[in-house]
């Protein structure tokens, strides 16, 4: 089989910025279910392997969507680079649940390039770390989603701010600056970022957009994430009501995977998280939920 990649095609944002998008597919001219992934915070579409997870569900069958937030610190220009730290330091969650929205619309239209290629009625999120949060988010307010996928994502966006004197410092002086490790960058995030979040509360509350949703929930996590606690992964266990809950051994927050990923072979913690969530997704949403009553009732 031989994969079909479109790459860095670009779309108009809402919000001034552009979203550049990644396909990968098996040009087959079959209709394929959907795949679409959202990177996390400090990510990219194209940061490790993600383009070989890409590879790996176009292999078995899916029409997979990767794709850059606007205000990720990227540019079309700089793909891989935050040399754009002013967008960097104007992200905020809505723009992030905008943008994920301008996808799935873009994916959908009757005029998309690769319309045959595709089964608009199979859309499937997938979500890594703050783009797991985004992803439940979504889907509890996207009724077109099938299935979502959370990999070691957050339970909240509350708790990840600075508290009081930190936080009184960051509105006194309108921005804070963040390391990113791998780069030793110092990224800004402006005051604006926690205003938006302050004033769009109810909307950005995870627990309450998990416990809205009515369709399948994977949630994959490694058991030595300290990025995110493995407690987050508890809560979206809890909170969801058709869901499958994996914890990966001696896996960390990216399940063993590093930026740049030059290998062929993945780690055997991530392909483990592959292979399981393939057969998720290739499961019937109503199997998954006739499963999870019958696990529920043996439970009780």
């Amino acid at each position: 089989m031989e994969i079909t990649k479109r790459t860095n095609l670009q779309i108009d944002g809402k919000h001034n910025k552009p979203i550049l998008i990644d396909l990968i597919f098996n040009d087959d001219k079959k209709p394929k279910p959907i795949i679409i992934f959202c990177h996390g915070y400090k990510g990219f579409k194209d940061w490790g392997a993600w383009d070989k997870m890409g590879e790996f569900y176009a292999e078995k069958g899916y029409f997979f969507v990767k794709f850059n937030f606007s205000h990720n610190g990227t540019s079309p220009e700089n793909p891989t680079e935050f040399l754009n730290i002013e967008a960097f330091g104007d992200n905020n969650y809505i723009k992030e649940l905008d943008d994920l929205q301008t996808v799935i619309d873009w994916v959908l239209t009757p005029d998309f390039d690769q319309a045959q290629q595709i089964d608009v009625k199979s859309i499937n999120l997938i979500g890594h770390s703050r783009g797991g949060g985004i992803a439940i988010i979504k889907t509890a307010e996207e009724e077109r989603i099938n299935k979502l996928i959370t990999l070691a994502a957050v339970s909240d966006f509350a708790s990840r701010f600075p508290k009081e004197k930190e936080l009184e410092a960051w509105e006194k002086k309108g921005v804070q600056y963040i390391k990113n490790t791998r780069t030793g960058q110092q990224l800004p995030h402006h005051y604006q970022f926690y205003k938006n979040f302050r004033e769009n509360r109810e909307r950005l509350n995870i627990q309450k957009a998990t416990k809205k949703l009515d369709i399948p929930h994977f949630i994959a996590h490694g058991s030595n994430d300290t990025t995110v606690s493995i407690a987050d992964a508890g809560n979206l266990f809890e909170w969801s009501a058709i869901s499958k809950l994996l914890l990966v051994e001696n896996a960390d927050h990216v399940f063993g995977i590093s930026h740049p990923w030059n290998k062929d072979e993945l780690t055997k913690e991530f392909q483990h998280v592959l292979n399981r969530t393939a057969t998720f997704l290739d499961a019937s949403v109503q199997d998954l939920k006739d499963e999870y009553i019958d696990n529920d009732e043996a439970d009780s």
